[in-house]
């Protein structure tokens, strides 16, 4: 009897043990990934970078093609930051609370049912780099999220400027919309209106979202309405 439950345990520790060296072994290799794709960076350092800066010099390091990639790494260290933030809101009670973050949660809901039905109906489809850039823009909707916290300003006010650029976004929303055809248009236009209706939406997020809608729907071979606001 001894001797087979030694022969069980062997059996169980030899189909055990390759699950329970494998993970660590790909964890260690993610993170020899991210690293890499840092550039040999902090996230901070590659933060005080634009966006479209950081691309470039993605490019010039590992070649062309590499834009998605190269935003994906940039997102990565923009959930670090929020994290960062998250938890440091939450060390000092300072942060959402319970009703706070479910409400978000719905919004962010509500963003990625509009974002699927845009890049369902836009025509051409969005390559890589613009799916990545879409997923960029979620990742900002997290973080001013936290970042008003920090701010303590539940309702900031648009610039003039802004104020300014708000009317013309707008406007070009509605103009994207009507090259659609009309039950795409219609569509796409509800559910634009579940994220701005029914959440409680500052009017600096809601000039945010507009230009992400236009982001999404504007054609490749235009100039874009506004650059990518990270």
């Amino acid at each position: 009897m001894k001797n087979i439950a030694v022969i069980l345990a062997l059996l169980l520790f030899a189909c055990v043990s390759p699950a329970q060296t494998k993970t660590p072994q790909k964890t260690a290799s993610a993170a020899a990934s991210d690293r890499a794709d840092r550039l040999g960076m902090t996230c901070a350092q590659i933060l005080q970078i634009s966006s479209v800066d950081w691309v470039a010099k993605f490019a010039e390091k590992n070649g062309p093609d590499t834009a998605a990639r190269a935003i994906t790494a940039y997102g990565k260290c923009y959930d670090a930051r929020t994290d960062g933030l998250a938890a440091t809101l939450a060390k000092k009670g300072a942060g959402p609370q319970k009703k706070a973050r479910t409400d978000f949660l719905e919004f962010e809901t509500a963003v990625k049912a509009f974002t699927t039905k845009a890049i369902a109906d836009v025509q051409p489809s969005p390559d890589a780099t613009k799916l990545a850039y879409a997923s960029l823009y979620e990742k900002q909707f997290r973080y001013d999220f936290y970042r008003s916290y920090q701010e303590k300003d539940p309702n900031p006010q648009l610039t003039p400027d802004e104020n300014d650029q708000f009317g013309k976004a707008k406007n070009r929303f509605g103009e994207l919309l009507g090259l659609l055809p009309e039950d795409q248009s219609h569509e796409v236009h509800e559910a634009f209106g579940d994220i701005v209706g029914p959440h409680p939406v500052t009017l600096p997020m809601k000039l945010v979202l507009y230009r992400y809608a236009i982001f999404l729907l504007e054609p490749p071979t235009e100039k874009p309405f506004a650059p990518p606001p990270f």
